[in-house]
């Protein structure tokens, strides 16, 4: 029961995460958004890292174990601010499913490093493919709160989506390898104090770091409930991480339909059977890794 519960409550969180931070980089701007974003995570996390999780001593926790977890933060990091970018100028359905991919993403790397992948597997990725291409290039012309998204600024919200895809399966990846060894709490707060290392504290000494009044609603809800999100993973996860992140990796289609009603966004039908296609691949790939 509480894998079930904990990936319904993750996509839930996702999904209201996606929504409030394409809301506030389309009024903050990327950079800023993810820089806000991180700031109130670290404040939230790191209480609850010293004060439940204390960091084991540094003989016990490996230096190249800290400095992966840093990695992972970092490409978390790196995948936030193309992702926000690309909230900027496309759909947010269409962004949201090529970067609920982050899995598949990550199974293809731990391939890569040796480790082998359940029977089946390799059809379900093509499909997942298959619904990437659809989603991303049937574009032109989607409507955003009433307003045309030309299929320039489609095809390239798509680019930058793939490519925080990308970024966001390599930080699950590495995450993945320093997971027995660190507690949940510090490697959330670790991509958390490397995002306000890396954006927030070169945007405040260039005094970049300003978010119109309106976007600050959005940046702190972003922030919290980014957090609430991935401790209920981490809960889940430790129990059963094929069934949570099957269900976690509905984010997309919640965000999506959210979007058709909050945003008034419209996609090609195209879009819609490439983001059906993404859904139904990566929930085959969680059903063989749990069998």
């Amino acid at each position: 029961m509480l894998p079930i519960v904990a990936g319904v409550l993750t996509a839930l969180c996702f999904a209201i995460s996606t929504l409030a931070s394409a809301r506030a980089s389309r009024l903050a701007g990327a950079a800023p958004t993810v820089a806000g974003v991180m700031i109130v995570g670290s404040l939230l996390v790191l209480p609850v890292a010293v004060a439940v999780s204390p960091l084991p001593a540094v003989p016990a926790v490996p230096v190249e174990t800290l400095i992966l977890a840093a990695l992972a933060g970092a490409a978390n990091v790196g995948g936030l601010l193309l992702a926000y970018a690309a909230y900027r100028i496309g759909a947010v359905g269409i962004i949201s499913t090529i970067g609920s991919t982050e899995g598949a993403i990550a199974a293809v790397l731990s391939v890569l490093a040796g480790q082998t992948l359940a029977a089946g597997s390799g059809p379900a990725l093509v499909v997942v493919v298959v619904g990437v291409v659809l989603a991303a290039t049937s574009g032109g012309h989607e409507l955003e709160d009433g307003v045309a998204i030309s299929r320039a600024q489609s095809l390239r919200a798509a680019e930058l989506a793939a490519c925080a895809a990308s970024l966001f399966g390599l930080g699950l990846f590495v995450t993945g390898q320093v997971s027995a060894t660190l507690p949940a709490a510090w490697i959330i707060l670790a991509g958390r104090l490397v995002g306000v290392a890396a954006v927030g504290i070169p945007l405040f000494l260039t005094g970049r770091l300003r978010f119109p009044q309106a976007a600050l609603p959005f940046v702190l809800v972003t922030g919290f409930i980014e957090v609430v999100g991935f401790a209920s993973f981490s809960a889940g996860a430790r129990e059963n991480v094929a069934l949570t992140s099957v269900l976690a990796s509905t984010f997309a289609p919640v965000a999506a339909v959210a979007a058709f009603v909050l945003f008034r966004e419209r996609l090609a039908p195209r879009q819609i059977v490439g983001i059906a296609f993404v859904v139904v691949g990566i929930a085959v790939l969680g059903v063989l890794a749990a069998s």
